[in-house]
């Protein structure tokens, strides 16, 4: 009998892909305050969803065209006289909306809208995996060859500037390796939850560590014990196993934010 018969350690395997990729890209998704383009390339996802199905194409395909086409809309219009939260409002609900209508147009097509929405990582298969996997081992690569190009660009666009550092370039960069995790991610936990596994592991890490780098690994790291602590959790209680994921990282980000503040009480009773 393989490792991967069994539905549990797929819905692991995929778990760790996902969150591999993820963690070291909310990072940036943190440090550039950008919590808000997730959510809205991951409610573009839905339409891409429709569009798959209703072209009879891969559903990664589908996704991953729409959020792209998500990412490059926020990029050309931004700076155009509407503030970025109001653009990002205004395309995240509308794709959301477009998307839920054109699956009700779908004809003989079987649509579980739950699984699209909160995830289905009990159902991932081999190929399921295989895309997972080669998505998360692209967006690694991506964010390992333009890390120091991304991070200067982040801290202080100026000194990348002066650098040669295109930052345009770079936030294209990142919103390329943004819809990706997208798409990968959608059979994982859903559109509705994808933003919190770019945002709740980093956040979770930043108190506790000093370097960037520091940072992407120890996120990485929360990521992995959600996985692991959440499917083990969903399968005590029979929970929903994409939420009770991101319960684990929440319980995670709470505990490293009271251990913080902790310290700096201590810290400062000491001084």
């Amino acid at each position: 009998m393989s490792l991967l018969d069994s539905f549990m350690a797929r819905a692991t395997l995929a778990g760790l892909g996902v969150m591999l990729a993820a963690a070291p890209l909310g990072c940036f998704v943190v440090w550039r305050r950008m919590a808000y383009f997730g959510d809205a390339t991951a409610h573009a996802a839905i339409l891409g969803v429709a569009l798959a199905l209703g072209f009879e194409i891969s559903i990664f395909v589908g996704v991953l065209a729409v959020a792209l086409a998500m990412a490059v809309t926020v990029s050309t219009l931004s700076g155009r006289g509407y503030g970025m939260d109001t653009l990002l409002g205004v395309l995240s609900h509308s794709a959301l909306a477009f998307g839920l209508v054109a699956v009700s147009f779908l004809q003989g097509v079987r649509v579980d809208l739950m699984a699209y929405l909160f995830g289905d990582i009990l159902a991932v298969g081999r190929m399921d995996l295989a895309i997972i996997w080669g998505g998360a081992l692209l967006v690694l690569a991506l964010v390992a060859w333009r890390w120091s190009a991304l991070l200067v660009s982040t801290l202080n666009p100026d000194l990348a500037h002066a650098s040669g550092i295109d930052p345009r370039r770079e936030q294209l960069v990142l919103t390329i390796a943004l819809a990706v995790v997208v798409a990968v991610a959608i059979k994982v936990v859903g559109v509705i939850l994808i933003a919190s596994l770019l945002i709740i592991p980093p956040a979770a890490a930043r108190p506790l560590v000093r370097t960037p780098e520091a940072m992407a690994l120890v996120a990485a790291a929360i990521g992995v014990a959600s996985v692991i602590g959440g499917l083990q959790g969903a399968l005590i209680f029979d929970t929903p196993a994409g939420p009770s994921i991101v319960c684990v990282a929440a319980l995670i980000f709470l505990l490293a934010s009271i251990g913080d503040g902790l310290r700096n009480a201590l810290g400062k009773t000491g001084a």
